[in-house]
């Protein structure tokens, strides 16, 4: 069932859209990258994989319309956004007792790790797809929570960020690179390399979660 989800935003309010099964054994806050939204092809893609692996999903606008140009690229703004999504979905009877994970794309990989990092009582996995986890900074030391981090294998820059944020990492990490992907993973089954790693990896750490094997 999918209903409409406002995530508390200051004075404004960031719209949302939660989808939870029947038989829900976690749920995945989605954190998109700068310049996107709730209605991202490659997050909706990945949403419904993991909900065909019994995971509620929360997607939602990390920015609202009148801060989307000023602050799309404040990390520190995106994390305090998320961290309230969290608040809010622990009080929504839907998702209450879920074990939670966090899946960020681009800049929403530094929200979603910086979060978890504050959160450790309450994330239990992180998967980044595309990702610039080097924007998280001193959180990743932080984090204690299992991260998966996904990049193209030929988005070289991204890749070398993810190595070197993966050496910050303090617990269970593993990076995967898929091969001939750019950033975007528009290449014919990139993107669903990575929804059938990230459903795997919140099968492994997610409590409750399905008896679907890893593999990539």
């Amino acid at each position: 069932m999918t209903e409409p989800f406002a995530v508390g935003a200051g004075t404004s309010l960031a719209e949302g859209e939660l989808t939870v099964p029947a038989d829900a054994a976690g749920v995945v806050v989605f954190a998109h990258g700068s310049g996107s939204s709730r209605h991202s092809p490659r997050n909706q893609a990945v949403a419904r994989t993991l909900q065909d692996h019994r995971y509620a999903t929360l997607l939602f606008d990390l920015l609202t319309e009148e801060d989307h140009d000023r602050q799309r690229f404040d990390v520190g703004l995106l994390r305090e956004r998320l961290l309230r999504a969290l608040d809010d979905l622990a009080r929504h009877p839907g998702a209450t007792g879920l074990p939670v994970g966090l899946f960020g794309a681009s800049t929403g990989a530094a929200a979603a790790l910086s979060a978890a990092a504050s959160r450790a009582d309450v994330v239990r996995a992180v998967v980044s797809r595309g990702g610039r986890p080097d924007l998280a900074e001193d959180a990743l030391a932080e984090v204690r929570c299992p991260v998966l981090l996904i990049v193209g294998g030929n988005d070289d820059t991204v890749r070398r960020l993810n190595k070197a944020a993966a050496a910050q990492l303090p617990g269970d990490r593993e990076l995967v690179v898929v091969p001939g992907a750019g950033h975007l993973f528009e290449e014919p089954g990139a993107l669903e390399q990575v929804a059938d790693a990230a459903a795997g990896w919140f099968d492994r750490h997610l409590p409750g979660g399905s008896d679907h094997a890893f593999v990539l």
